[in-house]
């Protein structure tokens, strides 16, 4: 392969004319086997998904806790208003309000050059970007989800003696989490595939492996094809698990 691919380059730089087929033997070799590439393209996917899961675990943490004091501070009786709620649902406001309102991109701008401008560590603060991001997404997923429960789920744990945070845990999230997880499972793969943000602050993830090859061949469809395909299999691997649970779910409904 090797000697056929040095031959057709060859005759590519001299100007011959060569076949469909050669042609594209030469950009894909160059793309995805001359000097190992393929290894930066790994190396680049294994960066997107450990970027992807630390962002999913802030983002889950930070949405469960402004979903509780939202969902809390909404439910509370006529009359009765805790002054430290009414702080902390209004803090969540402004948080959901300010990310869901301002674009992902200048989020990663703004926390990559200025506030952790003298920080080198760009896929750190790519994956605390992402996970500040999603929260707001997940609180408004998860307070949905609580909302919509009847109202007689949280009165039935106060009724055994349990308080606001044990109902939540213990009776009240378990049933949410059933309705909300096709829109989570969504909001996860629209993380998976804002990964490639990170770039723009120097992330070194898939589209910045494809960046630093098409930069060296001169050829952008290969690489750019070949990272799209990339996150087209992972997203439809995650599609497939989180049908599987939806499908777990529903058959322990039945039970």
């Amino acid at each position: 392969m090797a000697e056929y691919y040095t031959l057709w380059k060859g005759l590519m730089k001299s100007g011959e004319e060569l076949s469909a087929w050669q042609e594209f033997f030469v950009k894909f070799y160059q793309a995805f086997i001359e000097k190992d590439r393929w290894l930066q393209y790994l190396e680049g996917a294994g960066t997107t998904l450990i970027v992807t899961a630390l962002a999913l675990i802030i983002g889950i943490i930070l949405g469960v806790v402004v979903a509780i004091i939202r969902t809390a501070h909404d439910q509370q009786r006529p009359g009765k208003h805790n002054m430290i709620l009414g702080i902390a649902n209004f803090i969540c406001k402004i948080y959901v309000t300010i990310i869901r309102g301002t674009p992902m991109m200048v989020q990663m701008l703004i926390m990559g050059l200025v506030i952790f401008s003298s920080s080198r560590d760009f896929t750190s603060i790519g994956a605390l970007t992402l996970g500040i991001n999603s929260g707001a997404y997940v609180a408004e997923i998860i307070r949905g989800g609580l909302m919509s429960l009847d109202a007689g789920q949280s009165e039935a744990g106060r009724s055994l003696g349990l308080n606001y945070f044990d109902t939540m845990r213990l009776i009240v999230i378990p049933q949410a989490f059933k309705a909300i997880l096709p829109s989570l499972g969504n909001e996860f793969i629209i993380l998976l595939k804002d990964t490639s943000l990170i770039t723009v602050i120097g992330g070194k993830e898939l589209l910045h492996a494809a960046q630093g090859i098409y930069g060296r061949t001169y050829e952008q469809m290969f690489p750019l094809l070949g990272i799209a395909a990339m996150y087209l299999v992972l997203v439809m691997i995650f599609t497939w698990l989180q049908g599987i649970l939806e499908r777990r779910l529903r058959q322990s409904d039945r039970r």
